[in-house]
């Protein structure tokens, strides 16, 4: 009976090192303290959210199962066996929200494919608070991820999603690796069009939180470091 397996619950994490309960809701902190299977990218670093959201929770009842790039098909897929007994487990993400620019995507789809309730809790996505305070276009709008690194790569690929933005109406969202920030908007500035429109959100929900929309040729005289910060780009060219 699918009703006695145990759930999927994707738990939402900060996007830095603030408080958990400043930006995550209080039904995250109850959802961990009754969980003790979780699906985790880092176990130094998963162990170290979950006690800074539940301090009295027995460390050594956790078991932990790392999900990364070195994660075999074969272990992944054994990943959800504790749900068909019964057990309901955690998929915990890095940063954010899990599966969403996030490898527990693979595990989501596991959990349709064998019938156990995926159960989304409500927590930041950088992606969509970047998007939320953009001024762009919420109703249509693309993540694209990482675009290329090659020069010459990089510029037609934001050629092309600047004309997508255009043909479309359309937001066009990528990352950066946080040590490229800074090329990335110089490029930015000098490869679209002077007056499409540029977004950089960089540390959302921390003390240091920058987000700023202008123009394009207006980022040519930028002043704000963004080396080594999260940041999430958006272009739109009306």
């Amino acid at each position: 009976m699918e009703d006695t397996k145990g759930k999927l619950y994707l738990i939402p994490t900060r996007l830095g090192d603030n408080p958990p309960l400043e930006v995550l809701p209080i039904s995250i902190k109850k959802i961990i303290e009754d969980l003790d299977h979780y699906i985790v990218e880092n176990e130094k670093t998963a162990r170290r959210f979950i006690k800074r959201v539940s301090p009295s929770k027995s460390q050594p009842s956790l078991k932990l199962n790392i999900l990364n790039k070195f994660t075999t098909e074969a272990e992944s897929n054994t990943y959800l066996n504790p749900c068909i007994n019964g057990i309901s487990v955690g998929l915990l993400s890095e940063a954010g929200c899990p599966a969403i620019a996030d490898p527990g995507a693979d595990i989501v789809s596991l959990a349709h494919q064998m019938n156990i309730q995926v159960v989304p809790l409500v927590g930041p996505s950088s992606i969509i608070l970047a998007l939320m305070g953009s001024g762009m276009n919420g109703q249509s709008f693309t993540f694209n991820g990482y675009l290329p690194i090659e020069k010459g790569e990089r510029k037609s690929k934001l050629k092309a999603l600047e004309r997508l933005s255009s043909e479309h109406n359309q937001a066009q969202i990528f990352i950066e690796t946080p040590y490229r920030n800074m090329k990335m908007l110089a490029d930015l500035a000098s490869i679209l069009h002077p007056n499409t429109r540029v977004c950089v959100a960089c540390d959302l929900t921390l003390p240091t939180e920058f987000l700023k929309t202008k123009p394009a040729k207006d980022w040519k005289h930028n002043k704000e470091d963004l080396h080594k910060r999260p940041a999430i780009f958006i272009i739109q060219k009306d």
